[in-house]
């Protein structure tokens, strides 16, 4: 069956993952760092050091059309080396801001991502934003301007488990919507 909306495969940047979205031709891939032990990410990708191999990889995506996404930490460092290595997106990790407890780490945590997603918007690239957002912290993120997109999933499927994902999905959507209209 085909896809009927944009197709963003997530994946870490091996050799037999990337011969694969090549070939799937994704209209996006989101590059994210894999270790075989985590449960989920939990953290950005680390750009600068393998600033070499993933502009490569960049470039081997870009032949085939097919946009990148590198999911980063909200540092100006990362977001400046996104740019170099010719990305098109970042998708800036949100975990510590959702993990965040006290009113004045949430309030620094949704600095530096509100810092990361307007410097990422001045040198032209997209921004998205993702990891731990559920019903409660989602909106913060949302209401910033200079998001493009949100990505929540987790939450949305547990949801899903107790009022259907049609319904969970719809609360999700006036919560974000409620923000931007």
């Amino acid at each position: 069956e085909t896809v009927k909306t944009k197709l963003d495969l997530e994946m870490g940047a091996t050799d037999e993952i990337i011969r694969i979205a090549l070939d799937t031709k994704p209209d996006l891939v989101t590059l994210v760092p894999e270790r075989r032990e985590e449960l989920t990410t939990e953290g950005g990708l680390d750009v600068v050091s393998q600033k070499a191999r993933l502009k490569d990889v960049i470039a081997s995506f870009h032949g085939k059309q097919i946009q990148v996404s590198l999911f980063l930490d909200p540092t100006p460092l990362n977001i400046e080396t996104a740019k170099q290595i010719e990305a098109d997106i970042v998708e800036i990790h949100t975990g510590n801001y959702a993990n965040a407890r006290s009113e004045n780490e949430i309030h620094d945590r949704l600095f530096e991502i509100k810092q990361a997603a307007v410097l990422a918007k001045s040198l032209g690239l997209g921004v998205n934003a993702g990891h731990g957002l559920d019903y409660i912290n989602a909106s913060a993120i949302a209401s910033l301007d200079e998001i493009d997109e949100v990505s929540i999933g987790h939450a949305i499927i547990t949801r899903a488990m107790f009022v259907g994902i049609e319904r969970a999905v719809k609360q999700m959507l006036a919560i974000i919507k409620r923000i931007h209209t």
